[in-house]
């Protein structure tokens, strides 16, 4: 038998892996002028910036008083309120018809932005957290590694796509593949090790955790302006956190805590609920017609 601090060192190993793993077939499947486009509303970069650095982390802050959350679990649920940019928001946009430019672009501008913001944001809601716990972080050490491991890869993968696309192609799926392995990997792990505290998990914290997705979803729907496809987008990039960037953070500073417990169930909630919202939008607008912007859809043959 596995003893704990084993587990806890191959998991904190393997998220390191698959969080530069992930991030470098990130940035070999995006272009920067991708990036840049997503700038270039400024208004529009605005409001996905305040909703997921502001108002998705005071909404995470208001619900953990409002249910009086056990100071470990919130702070599980901090990491990921401080952890925006997941990586399956573009496919699930595609899925959803929305703007899958935008949701690529708004992706690596949150992620590479969250390597320095979300480690000063979380310190920051830690001294708001519910409860006299006395929790703090490491932000310089945590900065240090997100850099290494988030924004160095994201940076590399966009400059061989510059370069040379036909090379970024062919890495693209074999960096992914490895990325998948190493991160199901890791997601297998801990829900071994937390089996049981998942399971003892009230029905209460479940419904919460679905309010804090849903809210997030609609903030990210009412910021995206107008055009329903950047609603779309934006909303799916808003609700659906980054669960790699969290899984590094909480298991490098809170290992294991009920603080992961936290980030594995609501990572899993976030991902299982955006995909049930991208399928749900993905009906609406084929019954309406709707194309998706930047997704060529198949003309029916002419009879």
């Amino acid at each position: 038998m596995i003893d704990p601090e084993t587990v806890a060192r191959i998991v904190n190993f393997l998220t390191g892996v698959g969080l530069f793993a992930l991030m470098l077939a990130t940035g070999l499947r995006s272009t920067w002028k991708e990036v840049l486009a997503s700038l270039r509303d400024i208004r529009l970069a605005g409001r996905s910036l305040a909703a997921n650095f502001v108002i998705v982390p005071a909404i995470a802050s208001g619900l953990l008083w409002a249910f009086q959350t056990e100071p470990l679990v919130a702070v599980g649920f901090l990491i990921l309120a401080a952890c925006p940019g997941a990586p399956v928001s573009p496919p699930m946009t595609a899925l959803a018809r929305g703007d899958v430019p935008l949701a690529i672009g708004q992706m690596v501008l949150l992620a590479g932005l969250s390597a320095v913001l979300s480690p000063a944001l979380l310190g920051l809601l830690l001294r708001q957290a519910p409860g006299d716990h006395g929790l703090s972080i490491n932000s310089l050490a945590i900065i240090g590694t997100l850099l290494v491991a988030q924004a160095l890869p994201l940076a590399i993968g966009l400059s061989v796509r510059q370069f040379s696309p036909a090379s970024a192609d062919w890495w693209s799926r074999s960096v992914g593949r490895i990325a998948n392995i190493v991160l199901l990997a890791v997601v297998v792990l801990l829900l071994w090790r937390e089996r049981g505290t998942m399971a003892a998990t009230p029905a209460r914290a479940w419904f919460g955790m679905l309010l804090w997705l849903a809210l997030s979803l609609v903030v990210g729907w009412l910021m995206g302006g107008p055009a329903r496809p950047a609603r779309i987008a934006l909303a799916l990039t808003t609700g659906v956190r980054n669960a790699a960037v969290g899984l590094v953070i909480v298991n490098s500073s809170f290992p294991g805590t009920a603080a992961v417990n936290a980030v594995v169930s609501f990572a899993l909630v976030s991902i299982v609920g955006g995909l049930l919202f991208a399928v749900a939008l993905a009906v609406l607008t084929s019954d309406r017609g709707i194309p998706a912007r930047g997704v060529p859809v198949s003309e029916e043959p002419a009879r």
